[in-house]
């Protein structure tokens, strides 16, 4: 299965039966057959009818719109719902249970934290000169994953002061891994206003389609969260389930910087907001596809585990059709 990324102007995307056709300029370039599609993410100035977005549905390719130059999501298509409902149930269910919201965000932030460890203590074996700032971010994370693991009734509020704590520990390391020169000094964002929060932020948002799409495909609802609470526009289980990739995604965007493939001269400053560029989203586009087979194999798991569980909570709150033929005959 593939992912068909469509990232041009003057581009349209047409139904041909099974198919989905690519026309540039009005001259077919080609097509990709839709059972050979996994995702698919456009972005830019592309056209393209109701029927691409139907077929895409029935054929249960989900796909993200991102804002052309500044890779802003701006929809997502997602194919039919899960038609077991008790898994939703139990997850409304389970989202106003402090227990377990508790429990689910201790265990998220455990997860986050040693992945930000293990991603610091391999920078700090390749980076002697950016010991002392990288030996001060792991010494606070470490501090924090001992607070969570002596703590295991600890309430998500206190979970979530902790996680804040250990994300400025750890850019404060990771700003020491980068050139000077792309001024990355800690995380910002909306708009990113350096090469490097450009390149995390776009990150993060695939990251969140694929959470998003896992999610969706297991029977859960992606916009209830256990340790984000539900907000308006937001998909709060997918920014659950995120967390601890985060410093999967950040430790490839380093690879990303470190190796070259992303420079300084992709970028552009357009008020006050860093773009990617046509030639950097390229290589971004592509180099991201091999990073993300690992964190989509744990995201299907995760979701998957996580509905079983919600699926055994939920099966006594749906209505068996026991009364069916009593309604039929009244």
């Amino acid at each position: 299965m593939a992912t068909l990324v469509i990232d041009r102007s003057n581009i349209e995307v047409r139904s041909d039966g099974a198919a989905l056709a690519v026309y540039e300029s009005g001259e077919r370039r080609g097509s990709v057959p839709l059972k050979l599609l996994d995702r698919v993410v456009l972005q830019g100035t592309i056209r393209l009818d109701t029927g691409v977005l139907t077929r895409l549905a029935e054929a249960g390719v989900p796909t993200v719109l991102l804002g052309g130059r500044s890779s802003r999501r701006i929809a997502m298509l997602l194919g039919p719902a899960h038609r077991d409902a008790s898994v939703r149930l139990a997850q409304f269910q389970a989202a106003l249970d402090p227990a377990w919201c508790d429990a689910w965000s201790r265990r998220l932030i455990v997860g986050k934290t040693r992945a930000q460890l293990k991603l610091l203590q391999t920078a700090l074996g390749e980076r002697p000169a950016a010991r002392k700032p990288l030996f001060d971010a792991i010494q606070t994370i470490e501090g924090a994953l001992h607070a969570m693991m002596d703590a295991p009734n600890m309430a998500a509020t206190s979970v979530r002061g902790i996680e804040g704590a250990c994300a400025a520990a750890h850019f404060r390391g990771l700003a020491s891994l980068f050139a000077e020169s792309l001024g990355f000094s800690g995380r910002n964002r909306r708009p990113p206003r350096d090469p490097v929060n450009a390149a995390l932020s776009l990150a993060y948002t695939l990251l969140h389609f694929d959470a998003v799409r896992a999610s969706h495909a297991a029977g859960l609802d992606p916009l209830i969260g256990f340790y984000h609470r539900a907000a308006h526009g937001r998909e709060s289980l997918a920014c659950d389930l995120i967390e601890p990739l985060r410093p999967r995604a950040d430790g490839w965007v380093w690879s990303l910087f470190r190796d070259r493939q992303l420079r300084a001269e992709h970028f552009t400053m357009d008020k006050g907001a860093c773009l990617l560029g046509k030639a950097g989203r390229d290589t971004f586009y592509a180099s991201y596809e091999r990073f993300a087979i690992l964190p989509r194999r744990w995201l299907r798991r995760q979701c998957a585990a996580l509905a079983r569980l919600l699926r055994n909570k939920g099966e006594g709150l749906l209505d068996d059709g026991a009364d069916k033929e009593e309604m039929e005959n009244g």
